[in-house]
């Protein structure tokens, strides 16, 4: 499956973005889909996950309460809605799928147990 994340950009501190994850070759129903970011100087990180066949999802402790990560099953993507962003959250963001499932309660997910990624999106947000 090959995934392409878009919806990156710029915004001020307290704004928004909601990121998308799309797939071509596979579908991302049959995938646990998760988000990860990298800033400059930094290790990627993960922020969310979602896993297929139940719906559970999981979040970073830095983003709970302001990041939701959802399926819309209309457009086949597996979206990130980021609320009230700030400075800190500046990196690109990228997306990754593997046929795996977390339980909850997960709140770091090394990037290694994910087998497809996307190309990432910038994501910066000025103070």
């Amino acid at each position: 499956v090959q995934l392409q994340a878009y919806g990156g950009g710029l915004v001020q501190a307290g704004g928004f973005l909601r990121l998308s994850c799309a797939a071509s070759g596979g579908t991302l129903n049959l995938y646990t889909v998760g988000w990860f970011r990298q800033a400059p100087g930094k290790e990627r990180e993960f922020v969310a996950v979602t896993s297929w066949g139940g719906g559970v999802t999981n979040l970073a402790d830095s983003v709970k309460g302001r990041f939701t990560i959802s399926r819309d099953n209309a457009k086949k993507t597996v979206d990130l809605q980021m609320n009230n962003l700030n400075p800190e959250d500046t990196a690109v963001y990228y997306c990754a799928a593997t046929r795996g499932r977390f339980s909850s309660g997960h709140n770091s997910i090394s990037p290694n147990a994910f087998d497809y990624w996307g190309q990432g999106t910038q994501v910066t947000v000025s103070s």
